[in-house]
Formats: C-alpha cells, structure tokens, sequence
C-alpha cells in the first residue's frame, strides 16, 4: 500500500515538474537546431527566438555547429541579439503577409490568398459605416405599420478592394493579446469598441452580404413595424461560420458553407445612432471588414 501511494507521489511530482518545465521553457541550441530540423522556417523560428527566455551557448565552434546543423544565418543573428539582451523576450517581429499564421502579424483581420502562386496574407481594412438607410418605407406607410420597415446599413463603392478567388476563404483574427508580451501591460487597441471594451473573439463579429447598389452596398441590420423594432443583424441575414483559437490572440475562420459570387463583409456594430428609437440602439455606426467573392 505504501509502495503504491509513493508511486502515485512521484508520478504526481513529476507531472507537476514537466508542466512549470513547459511554463517557463527556456531556449537553448539545441531547441533551435530542433525547430530548423522540423521545418518551421525561418520567419517562425525568428519569432520564436524573439519571444522567448533563453540560454545560447555562442562561442565561435557553436556557432559553426549551428551552421552545420542547418541553423541559417538570419537565425544565428537573431540568437546574438537575443543573447545580447541577456536572454530576455522582445517584442516577436511582426510580418505583414506571412502566410504561416504562427508568425506574428499586426493586430487585424486577415485573408489567406493560398490561391496565389506564393501564398500570403492579406489584411482587411474597416469600413466604418455611420450611414444608415431605410427600405419598404411605402409599405409600412400604407398597411399602418403591419409591414416592416428595414433599416440598412451602407458603405461606399460598388465592391470591395479585397478579392477571394474561393468560395470558402480562409481568415485569420489577430487580435491584440496575440502580439503582447506576458510582462507587458495592456495598452490602447486598434479592436477598441466603446468605452473600456476591446474586442477579442470572432463570435462578436457577425458575417453579412451585401446587396449592390448603383454606387454603394447595403445589409440589413435593423427592422421596425407595429410589434416593435429591432436592432442589430437578423438570424436569417447571418452567414455562420466556425472558428478556432490556434495559439493566445489568434483565431482561425472559415464560412462553414461554401459562399457564391457577391460582396460580403464581417460586421462589428460599435456604436448606435444619434436619433429616437431604434437609431439610438446600435443601427448608427457599424465596422465592416469587407471582401469580394468571385470565381
């Protein structure tokens, strides 16, 4: 009995060493040699050198075994920065277009254009719509309310400047914690919403189509007739999506069906409107992150 509550000990103890082990990992060689021989590339390893603690042995025959391991120069030199910081994390370097979605990129919304000859990613910049319109106003004149008045929001342009040669792109949210050193404290957010709240999932973002227009887009994001009025995106109007968290910041998306032809946009009501009723309740002013499906 004692032999056997001494062996659940040590295995408990050692479980409990390998996790704070995993906690606070420290990088040496031939942690790099590891990552370069498992193909991460270099953007990846960089990053990974920049962000993490480490212990580099750096004399001048480690540095021509980590060459002759397969270590390449960029990464050798990004260990001697890191080891002249004393082997404390920087801010990870940022890639605008990476296609691997583990190396660091600004804060934003970004679309996987694996369709290209060399894959990258492309970010997608906020519309922010502060128009609102209104549709089916002689219907709902007319029954006396019976029929419902839609309220549209709208943004410029007849499509969007990014394009998706798929009909299930891949995106990727990355969101501030993504790029946020452990030590370092929370700062202003490019994802801010309103006052003292930051976005930081998909699930608040909603995705929408939009109907084209002579010289604009339009989606519905509100409704009124006697029964009441509502705000913010119908259920029948949502597109679903999933997603999933792949590393802290850093949520992969897709539509889970496949999209046709036509102008679309992920929408993030910040703010409502300045009028009565509804247009005080969040139809005023809307963050859309649009993009173009077309095959």
């Amino acid at each position: 009995m004692k032999r056997g509550l001494l062996a659940v000990g040590l295995c408990l103890m050692v479980s409990i060493g390998t996790a704070a082990d995993l906690e606070a990992e420290t990088l040496t060689n031939k942690n790099v040699v590891d990552l370069v021989m498992a193909g991460l590339g270099d953007e990846a390893v960089i990053a990974k050198v920049r962000a993490s603690t480490a212990t580099y042995d750096l004399a001048t025959n480690d540095l021509i075994i980590l060459k002759k391991s397969g270590v390449s120069g960029s990464v050798i030199a990004a260990m001697i920065e890191a080891d002249a910081r004393g082997g404390v994390p920087s801010r990870a370097a940022l890639s605008a277009d990476s296609a691997d979605p583990l190396v660091p990129h600004p804060s934003g919304l970004y679309m996987l254009a694996d369709w290209l000859p060399q894959p990258k990613m492309v970010r997608l910049d906020p519309t922010i719509s502060n128009q609102s319109k209104t549709g089916g106003l002689l219907g709902y004149a007319f029954t006396g309310g019976i029929a419902s008045l839609s309220i549209k929001a709208v943004i410029p342009n007849v499509t969007a400047p990014i394009k998706a040669n798929r009909s299930r792109p891949t995106f990727y949210f990355y969101f501030d914690e993504a790029n946020r050193a452990p030590s370092q404290p929370p700062a202003g957010s490019v994802w801010l919403s309103g006052a003292a709240s930051a976005v930081s999932s998909p699930n608040e973002f909603t995705l929408v189509s939009f109907e084209i227009k002579k010289d604009r887009r339009e989606t519905r994001v509100g409704s009124m007739n006697l029964a009441g009025a509502k705000s913010g995106v119908m259920d029948k109007d949502r597109i679903a999506f999933v997603y999933e968290q792949i590393a802290p910041g850093v949520f992969k998306v897709s539509p889970k069906a496949d999209l046709p032809a036509g102008e679309y946009g992920f929408l993030y009501a910040i703010g409502g409107g300045t009028g009565p009723g509804m247009w005080s309740r969040g139809t005023g002013a809307s963050r859309i992150f649009d993009f173009s499906i077309q095959h």
